[in-house]
């Protein structure tokens, strides 16, 4: 009987062995290797083995056989990986010393529990390659945008399924959008921050709230940027509320601007939509920093820049009905174009301006 969970057992994996590797995407070669290794485990087990062994596989007869290697020497030290001369000759008529000989050891039957015990290891040992295979896919995924499905919430923790494959995102309360609810099953677009290392292994950070997943969906919206006649000099957002990105071209037949704002709106529009409805401000970045604080308050129009380069503090005045529009509520417009062109920026209305003039 327990013959026939051997031969079982072959007959078993052979044939699956091509369907295997189209299902899981890993090679024959590390399957094999998962199954030797998972046989010599179970051999050990078995039957108490301490010598060096390799179990081998022949796929085209379908059979299994166990050999043990040890040094010939004169005189044994170590019997788990040391066989004297005259015992070498019984194995091989003309052995000599110095030389490894090899032992077939297989047994006539291979018990049912050796047979179990080899298939817990090579599915351990499959699994950790699938795991390992689908870990290196989502490096390369690092800095794109992934669907994922949305299959539990713990604490302010949400964790969704990479569609394609079984890998686990969190989306940290850090990384979700305050306006966004995301309910058990929704599918999301989401943006892969990182992947770290945790006890439990491998962890891919996921996020909606990163300035990169606008840059990237601008990316994939924009064909210039494809292409590299459009480039993205920052990006910086409020998620939810507002964002703010600087792209400009070396050529000077291309509108970056419009490049990205589209026809009629429609390429902004879609990203804006993928975001629910939050502000994007497509502002030309400019080397000048006077010319780029004052783009960068956009939507408000600036009436004069003055910098400070040491400090790097800039003071902008506006009219005194945009002041609001320039600050942004709670100050976010003014926040962000600080952020995009990293100076400090200081708002004041032309009212200020005259009143200094005149107690000047």
């Amino acid at each position: 009987m327990a013959k026939k969970v051997k031969e079982d057992f072959t007959a078993d994996f052979f044939p699956a062995l091509a369907d295997l590797e189209k299902a899981t995407k890993i090679s024959k070669e590390v399957m094999l290797e998962a199954l030797e290794s998972g046989l010599v485990s179970a051999y050990k087990k078995e039957f108490g083995e301490s010598r060096t062994i390799a179990v081998r596989l022949n796929e085209e007869k379908g059979t299994i056989k166990v050999y043990a290697h040890r040094l010939i020497v004169e005189e044994v030290e170590d019997e788990a990986s040391q066989i004297s001369l005259e015992d070498a000759l019984e194995i091989k008529e003309n052995a000599q010393v110095g030389e490894v000989i090899v032992e077939d050891i297989t047994p006539k039957d291979f018990s049912r529990i050796a047979a179990q015990t080899a298939r817990q290891v090579v599915m351990q040992r499959l699994n950790d390659a699938k795991k390992e295979y689908i870990l290196n896919e989502m490096n390369e995924k690092q800095g794109e945008i992934v669907g994922a499905i949305v299959r539990r919430k713990e604490g302010n923790n949400v964790y969704v399924e990479i569609s394609g494959t079984q890998m686990e995102g969190v989306m940290m309360q850090v990384d979700q959008v305050p306006t966004e609810t995301y309910n058990l099953n929704d599918m999301i677009k989401v943006y892969v921050k990182k992947i770290r290392e945790t006890l439990k292994g491998a962890q891919v950070i996921v996020s909606r709230s990163a300035a990169g997943f606008v840059r990237r969906l601008f990316e994939l919206e924009v064909p210039e940027i494809k292409a590299g006649l459009v480039k993205i000099a920052g990006c910086v957002r409020e998620a939810g509320f507002r964002t703010k990105i600087a792209v400009y071209s070396e050529d000077p037949n291309v509108d970056a601007v419009g490049a990205c704002i589209g026809n009629k709106g429609i390429r902004v529009n879609e990203v804006v939509q993928e975001l629910g409805g939050e502000k994007i401000d497509v502002v030309e970045y400019c080397a000048d920093p006077i010319e780029y604080i004052a783009r960068a308050l956009s939507p408000a129009q600036v009436l004069m820049v003055s910098i400070n380069e040491e400090e790097k503090h800039a003071r902008v005045i506006v009219s005194d009905e945009k002041l609001s529009l320039a600050i942004g509520r709670n100050g976010q417009n003014a926040r962000l174009a600080a952020k995009l062109t990293g100076w400090k920026i200081d708002v004041k209305p032309a009212s200020t301006l005259k009143t200094e003039e005149e107690n000047a």
